[in-house]
């Protein structure tokens, strides 16, 4: 499968596409294929670039 998040990094911003009441969240690491992200009522979680589309958040 094709990581959709492949260009993710850690400090970018993200939102989950099926979870938008979790507000933006951090990218903390995106190694193999995993991101992980530190959403903050969420805790952090960790993601499969190739099945998770996340969202980019562009903040002023």
């Amino acid at each position: 499968m094709i990581d959709l998040n492949a260009f993710l990094a850690p400090g970018m911003r993200v939102k989950h596409p099926d979870y938008p009441d979790w507000g933006p969240g951090e990218v903390q690491s995106n190694a193999g294929g995993k991101i992980t992200v530190n959403f903050p009522d969420q805790g952090k979680l960790v993601f499969d670039g190739a099945r998770v589309p996340l969202i980019l958040v562009h903040e002023a």
